[in-house]
């Protein structure tokens, strides 16, 4: 029995694969440019940070179905600023490394409650 550990992080910034790995460009994960591939068994692996086979996650269909209506729910109801000191030096993009990576200083966003025209 061995354990394998993959390493999506350098799959995923791998140039020979995909065109400007570095560049965050979401279309990427389309097919034709209009449709988002659903074939979450298939051995593509565009959705490898999800599992894949037996043991993938059981929440991707959901997620996969209402993650934009959420995301699209909150932008609307909501007013989104950075905290001043993200906007006068920017966004920390930098890295930190472990089993998964994340963000060395982790992004915050204020939200503030958008009043409706009822």
């Amino acid at each position: 029995m061995a354990t394998i550990i993959l390493n999506i992080w350098a799959v995923h910034r791998n140039a020979d694969v995909w065109p400007d790995p570095h560049k965050f460009m979401p279309e990427r994960f389309m097919v034709d440019g209009n449709n988002i591939s659903a074939d979450f068994s298939s051995k593509d692996c565009k959705l490898i940070p999800f599992g894949g086979g037996r043991r993938i996650c059981l929440g991707l269909p959901l997620a996969y179905r209402t993650v934009h209506l959420i995301l699209a729910s909150l932008l609307h109801h909501f007013d989104w600023t950075l905290p001043e000191e993200a906007r006068q030096n920017g966004i920390d993009m930098t890295e930190k490394f472990g089993i998964v990576i994340s963000m060395a200083t982790p992004l915050k966003a204020i939200a503030k409650k958008r009043m409706l025209n009822a």
